[in-house]
């Protein structure tokens, strides 16, 4: 039997391999973030209302005024033990935290960046990562001193 007369013979399937097959290969090629950073309850702290984080942790330790570049950038902060909420007319738009997603303050910037994978950007003093399938746009921010310790973590709406 001919080449050709096989090619055509089959032919008729390459749509269906190309439908079955495509699909897993784009999938496998899209890195998927570490459940230590997708799985922590701290996210959800972002875009609580006073009420939810009064009744969640009770009465902050402190309360502060955080001064921006701008007068429209000034935050009313909660702060209790383990974390800073910074408040944006009634709702939680930034947390600072010394724990989360995986992180801890005094973590080599090597591990951070493993564990935040390839989609994390390395900005030098910091990295960020954009984390997906939230309600709203939510960012990963950890900041690091001059010999790549973590000082901080914040946990933010990159859209206020």
């Amino acid at each position: 039997m001919p080449l050709y007369i096989i090619i055509l013979k089959y032919i008729y399937y390459l749509p269906v391999f190309v439908y079955l097959i495509l699909p897993s290969f784009v999938q496998a090629q899209v890195p998927a973030l570490s459940p230590a950073v997708t799985g922590d309850e701290k996210l959800s702290y972002i875009g609580m209302t006073l009420e939810q984080l009064i009744e969640r942790f009770g009465a902050p330790r402190t309360v502060a005024a955080a001064r921006g570049n701008e007068a429209w950038q000034d935050d009313v902060v909660f702060q209790y033990a383990d974390a800073d909420f910074f408040i944006h007319r009634d709702r939680v738009w930034q947390a600072k935290f010394s724990a989360a997603c995986g992180i801890s303050t005094r973590d080599r910037k090597a591990a951070v960046m493993l564990l935040l994978g390839s989609t994390a950007e390395d900005k030098g003093d910091h990295a960020l990562l954009s984390i997906p399938d939230r309600d709203w746009p939510t960012m990963l921010r950890v900041n690091f001193n001059n010999s790549g310790q973590v000082v901080s973590i914040f946990i933010y709406r990159p859209d206020f």
